[in-house]
């Protein structure tokens, strides 16, 4: 017999909204793809919560062509992993996190361990010799760190060659903890990443297949195109989401409020599609074409003005990414949709299972 999980609010940073916490089982933390075990991605679980009735369903990702409907939109993120960890050599890790011009950069320094990482409480101002006679020099910290240890630094980053050279010879993916496994670059790539750039994978979308869009496609599904660049994920119990670059063409801007106005339905493919195009989208919810930096949080309060629904994977306890979750299907869809998850034992993290989030 399964004991039903416990979860509860508690109060976000701000006073504004609340954050769900619950105890995550570290058993139910993915750490092997999906398909490691010889099967189709999109054969990943998925549950499927609708907010209208409250009810929730297990399901595959391969379900997607029958829960959709013809017309409806699936918001995409073009944007691909970088190798964005450089071990250091002396037991430190850099983590590349997000470029802000030609040599300027977001990085974190952590303590490699294993094929993973641990945080670095200790980091200082000053030069890092990278391998390949490249360098990396710590100049203050980078604003968005909200008290506590420091964490995310502004540097500059000096390399022999280009940036997608020097990664390919010396980068790999940024992974967490100990227990991190060694899967290749590959293991952390969508079918829709085409412009590189993200530190981490847009992991809503691991568990599409090329089969699996071409059938989207042959339902009627309509497929809309975003670019976020994501930045580390590691950020603290609370901690906003730092300002991301984006772009959401003007293509896609109209995809979007076409079908809006025919009556269809706007899913957007992640966290990352969700903030760009809400970002985009001015008071009424008519997307415009844009492009630039986007520091919007999705919260409660803010809601959601083109996004009708999501799908995601399944994130931490009291991660702000709950909040825009609980925008887009309200608090107690977000605690039940959880409670069955943590007692049907779906996995969590960039390699884990998915939640399919509809109005």
């Amino acid at each position: 017999m399964t004991t039903q999980p416990v979860l509860e609010a508690r109060e976000h940073r701000d006073g504004a909204a609340g954050t769900l916490a619950f105890d995550l089982p570290a058993e139910l933390i993915a750490t092997r793809p999906f398909e490691a075990g010889g099967r189709r991605r999109d054969e990943a679980p998925m549950l499927v919560s609708w907010r209208w009735s409250g009810d929730t369903v297990d399901a595959r990702v391969a379900d997607l062509p029958r829960l959709l409907e013809p017309g409806d939109v699936l918001v995409v993120n073009q944007s691909a992993t970088l190798a964005a960890a450089v071990p250091v050599g002396d037991g430190r890790i850099v983590h590349l996190s997000t470029q802000l011009g030609a040599e300027r950069w977001v990085v974190e320094v952590r303590q490699a361990c294993g094929h993973g990482s641990l945080p670095l409480p200790d980091a200082e101002p000053g030069p890092i010799r990278l391998p390949g006679g490249a360098e990396v020099e710590l100049l203050g910290p980078y604003p968005s760190n909200h008290g506590g240890r420091l964490r995310l630094w502004l540097a500059g980053l000096r390399l022999p060659t280009t940036l997608s050279s020097y990664l390919a010879q010396h980068g790999r993916p940024i992974r967490y903890g100990c227990g991190a496994e060694a899967w290749p670059l590959s293991s952390y790539q969508t079918v829709f990443g085409l412009t590189p750039g993200s530190a981490e994978m847009p992991s809503a979308a691991r568990g599409f297949t090329l089969e699996l869009v071409a059938e989207l496609i042959g339902a009627g599904v309509v497929l809309a195109p975003i670019t976020l660049h994501t930045g580390v994920s590691s950020l603290e119990a609370g901690e906003e989401p730092y300002p991301e670059q984006y772009r959401v063409p003007a293509p896609t801007a109209e995809l979007v409020n076409g079908a809006r106005a025919d009556g269809h339905r706007i899913v957007a493919v992640g966290t990352t599609a969700t903030r760009a195009i809400e970002t985009a989208a001015d008071e009424r919810g008519r997307v415009h074409p844009s492009q630039g930096w986007t520091d919007l949080v999705v919260t409660p309060e803010r809601g959601v003005r083109a996004v009708d629904g999501i799908l995601t994977g399944w994130h931490e306890p009291r991660a702000s990414h709950l909040l825009l979750l609980e925008a887009v299907g309200g608090r107690p869809l977000l605690e039940r949709s959880y409670a069955r998850a943590l007692a049907g034992r779906y996995r969590w993290h960039e390699f884990g299972d998915f939640h399919l989030v509809l109005p």
